[in-house]
């Protein structure tokens, strides 16, 4: 294949949460928790402030005008921000795409001054634990009060 022939893989492109290309990744979000957990409230408990500079970011990917993927970051402290709303859609997974857009926001946190990333994902959500785990995330204990059942992850940023 010459290199007119490759496929190129859509980048991540930063956001903010209330544009146009979030509300799809949100919708498709919340259908998912709603599989797999009944109904919560999760997607209640950000603004979208949280996500804006210089201590939040949000970014997406899509590909002639689909939202692919996409997620955030939101401040916790000085030197801890957390990942949230990490998605793929679920016909696109398997491309690498959860891992891009993870890979822009560790680098945009690092810019932003963090030292430190977590995440809270749930226990019906085995594909996802695996996934931080391979990206190097560690098990710590729940570091919030709203889901009794969540695991908790953190990884230094380098």
């Amino acid at each position: 294949m010459d290199r007119s022939e490759q496929v190129t893989k859509p980048e991540p492109r930063r956001v903010p949460y209330d544009d146009a290309a979030v509300a799809p990744l949100l919708s498709g979000l919340g259908g998912e928790y709603r599989v797999r957990y009944g109904e919560i409230d999760e997607l209640e408990h950000a603004r979208a402030a949280e996500f804006e500079p210089p201590d939040g970011a949000f970014f997406v990917i899509t590909e002639d005008g689909v939202t692919l993927a996409g997620g955030g970051f939101r401040r916790l402290d000085d030197e801890i921000c957390e990942v949230k709303r990490l998605w793929t859609s679920p016909a696109h997974r398997r491309r690498g795409l959860a891992g891009a857009v993870l890979d822009a926001l560790e680098g945009a946190a690092g810019e932003a001054g963090y030292r430190i990333v977590r995440l809270e994902t749930g226990p019906s959500q085995p594909e996802a634990v695996a996934f931080y785990e391979t990206r190097g995330y560690y098990r710590i204990p729940l570091y919030s009060d709203r889901y009794e059942q969540a695991l908790a992850f953190e990884r230094p940023l380098d």
